[in-house]
């Protein structure tokens, strides 16, 4: 059974970091891996992205705070949150890119505020 696991959210001040790990099944090693969030009363959008190939891109709320990473040999896609900000607060889904049909994890909170 395909799952996507994740861990590391929280309660956090403004200024703090935090690092989320989503650990999959397995498998993925060929597809594009995300985090996405979604705040109360919001849509779920894309905040990074990552290729099979190791390319990383942000959303232009997140560059230059946040990093994605993956390690295919642990099955795992990380995101590592640095100078948290309250509007960061949200629910945060790691996933994986497929041609029919995406994967998504449960959705870890992070909260930020002080």
């Amino acid at each position: 059974q395909v799952q996507l696991v994740e861990s590391g959210g929280g309660l956090v001040q403004p200024g703090g970091s935090l690092k989320l790990s989503c650990v999959t099944s397995g498998g993925f090693s060929r597809n594009t891996m995300a985090w996405y969030r979604q705040g109360t009363g919001n849509r779920r959008t894309v905040i990074a992205t990552v290729s099979h190939t190791g390319y990383a891109d942000y959303d232009e709320d997140v560059r230059g705070r946040f990093t994605i990473s993956r390690d295919d040999a642990k099955n795992t896609v990380s995101l590592e949150m640095n100078d948290l900000k309250p509007e960061d607060t949200a629910v945060y889904f790691c996933n994986v890119r497929q041609p029919l049909r995406d994967l998504w994890g449960q959705g870890a909170q992070v909260t930020v505020t002080s």
